[in-house]
């Protein structure tokens, strides 16, 4: 390195141009012209989507509620925490959680905090999640379900079992596998976990605001 190289960790990335390839209901394709360290300019693919949210559901027995739900782009079905996207303007994280997790399982909880933040793939696309961790379940009204949802299966499974599927590859889904190891983790050693309301810096906003332009247009 040479007095005039850039210092690693102190450039500042500009985006010189963006351009937008697609826009479809839950992501966007842009192009964007980004300055690399050395001053040469390089494209970089980026996808958005709406952020999104999911419960790590334990009752008092120590299961966790999972579904089992068909997921088209992968053509099986998959365990999952139930989760949900924050498409709503102005929505809050823990109020969509709460909405997902009532209108997934017919289940809503007295106690919430947050287990994990994600950065679910950065190479490529600026989807945020967040996982809470939901206890005291009860039972609550649940909206008869629709399209994929109609052939949801709702289960219960005991942390051990979902940490032990993790590992194993029966459990694949990325959420499913952050939240069910976070949440052992935190068991195992203490951590104390955020408030339900704690700031969410990384939360992807791009995609909402850039539907909301669309609708005013």
């Amino acid at each position: 390195m040479t007095s005039s190289d850039p210092v690693p960790g102190t450039h500042d990335f500009d985006v010189l141009s963006s351009r937008t390839v697609y826009s479809g209901a839950i992501v966007a394709l842009r192009l964007d012209q980004v300055v690399m360290p050395g001053g040469k300019v390089a494209e970089r693919e980026v996808v958005e989507h709406h952020a999104a949210v999911a419960v790590a559901a334990l009752d008092d027995d120590d299961n966790l509620v999972l579904i089992n739900q068909y997921r088209h782009p992968v053509g099986r079905r998959l365990l999952e925490l139930p989760a949900g996207l924050l498409d709503e303007h102005g929505e809050d994280p823990l109020e969509t959680a709460k909405r997902e997790l009532a209108e997934e399982t017919g289940l809503a909880a007295r106690e919430w905090s947050v287990l994990v933040d994600v950065a679910l793939s950065p190479g490529f696309t600026d989807e945020a999640l967040r996982v809470y961790l939901a206890t005291g379940l009860y039972e609550t009204d649940r909206p008869d379900p629709e399209l994929e949802e109609a052939d949801l299966q709702i289960l219960r499974m005991p942390l051990a079992d979902a940490v032990r599927a993790a590992l194993t590859g029966e459990i694949t889904n990325a959420t499913a596998v952050a939240g069910v190891t976070a949440l052992m983790t935190a068991r195992s050693t203490g951590a104390q976990l955020r408030p339900a309301d704690a700031p969410w810096p990384g939360m992807s906003t791009a995609f909402l605001a850039r539907k909301e332009r669309e609708a005013s247009q």
